[in-house]
This record gives structure tokens, C-alpha cells and sequence, in this order.
């Protein structure tokens, strides 16, 4: 192992697959947004990027490294007898229950990863209930030292709050600190925390995006743990 003291993850398309999770999310959230209406379902998933009738994201969609806020913010004009808090805790409650595929078997990794030394930590773009239901599900949560969401304090990324956060919080130096992420708003945030990035391509970013902003470009996390050896 080399001088490394910590990584810190998304979660989203980094730890679990994106589409797998988010694409049957938005069709839940939708579908009870709309009370079943699967014509202003459809209508409303333009709103968000996301092509109802395919169960697809455009690749600009805000869903990919926006935060629910900022989502909900793009909705509620639609729906003016809810107002933002409401949809935004609808689409909390719906995320929370998204059903969540694992880019690799995260307890085994992870665990890997601590017997190391590493200090480990989750920054996402998610609400932190939400995310704290995932990595629960996952069984994971004690594995981390940091957890944080949007709305828990630091800031969302690209600004690197959540980052400076998990240094402040673990002790670690940014220098000797990974930031592993599968958007540019992922890389962003560790550039400016003055982390090194690893992108990954298990979100909806092709690495041609990716490349330019990070030291490496893996397909999943799996390939880390051997390229922190020779880094």
C-alpha cells in the first residue's frame, strides 16, 4: 500500500449502478406524482430527462448529478397544489425505496479497503435519508466514517463542502485522499478539495467525458484496490 489515507465515494452510479436503481425510480415517482396518469408521466419525465415510455435518461438529465431539490424545483411548477416541499419529500420516499444494484459486492470491498487502513466515506447528491436507506440495505453503512447528502450541511458537489468535510472529520490530508465518482460534477468537487479522482463507468457518463478530469477510468470500483498499489 502506498501513502493513501482515505477514499471517498458517490454513491450513485459508483457504488450502485445507476440505471438500474434511478430509471425504475423515476417511473415510481412519476407514476404517483401523476396519480397514474401515464400521458402526464410521460410529460413530466421531459421535465426531468428521463423518456418515460423507453425508461431512459438523456444524458443532460438534472436526475444524474442534480440533487432532489434541485429536481423537485423542476417539477413543482406543474403540480402548484403541491408546492416544492411536497414533491420533494414524495420523491425522497420513493427514492428511499428504489431498488438498488450493487456495482460490485460492496461488504467484501469495502471491508478490503478498511483491513488497509483506509478512512471511508460516502459524499452523494442525494438527500441523506434516502442515501442512509440504501447503504443500509446494502448493509454497509458502519463500513463508512463520513456520510453526507445535499441537504446534510456541506454543501452538494461540484462545490467541495462534503469533501473538505470528510478530511475535517477523519483526519485525512486531501492529497492522500481518492475521490471516486462516475460525473463531472464527482471529479469537480475532488479538484477542488485537492483529492486525486477516479472516475467510473457505471453511471451514465462515457469515459471520453471522464478521461479529462480524472487520473484513471475504471468500468466499476472493482478495479481500484489494485490501482491504489502502484498510484
Amino acid at each position: 500500500m502506498t501513502d493513501w489515507q482515505g477514499i471517498i465515494f458517490d454513491k450513485d452510479g459508483t457504488l450502485f449502478e445507476f440505471s438500474a436503481t434511478w430509471e425504475a425510480w423515476a417511473q415510481a415517482f412519476l407514476l404517483r406524482l401523476t396519480d397514474g396518469d401515464r400521458v402526464e408521466a410521460a410529460r413530466i419525465g421531459l421535465e426531468i430527462g428521463f423518456d418515460f415510455a423507453t425508461r431512459r435518461f438523456s444524458t443532460d438529465s438534472i436526475v444524474i448529478a442534480g440533487t432532489p431539490s434541485e429536481v423537485a424545483q423542476a417539477v413543482a411548477p406543474h403540480f402548484p397544489n403541491l408546492g416544492h416541499d411536497a414533491v420533494l419529500d414524495m420523491l425522497n420516499e420513493e427514492a428511499a425505496m428504489a431498488p438498488q444494484v450493487e456495482a460490485v459486492p460492496l461488504i467484501p470491498f469495502l471491508k478490503g479497503l478498511r483491513a488497509q487502513g483506509l478512512k471511508l466515506g460516502v459524499a452523494t447528491n442525494d438527500s441523506e435519508d434516502p442515501a442512509l436507506a440504501h447503504l443500509h440495505s446494502a448493509g454497509v453503512v458502519e463500513l463508512f466514517d463520513f456520510i453526507a447528502g445535499f441537504d446534510s450541511g456541506y454543501g452538494a458537489k461540484p462545490d467541495a463542502g462534503q469533501l473538505n468535510a470528510f478530511c475535517a472529520q477523519t483526519g485525512c490530508d486531501p492529497s492522500r485522499v481518492a475521490m471516486v465518482g462516475d460525473s463531472t460534477h464527482d471529479l469537480k468537487a475532488g479538484a477542488a478539495a485537492g483529492m486525486r479522482c477516479i472516475g467510473v463507468l457505471t453511471g451514465m457518463a462515457p469515459r471520453e467525458v471522464l478521461a479529462p478530469q480524472a487520473e484513471a477510468v475504471f468500468p466499476d470500483i472493482g478495479h481500484i484496490p489494485d490501482w491504489l498499489q502502484t498510484s
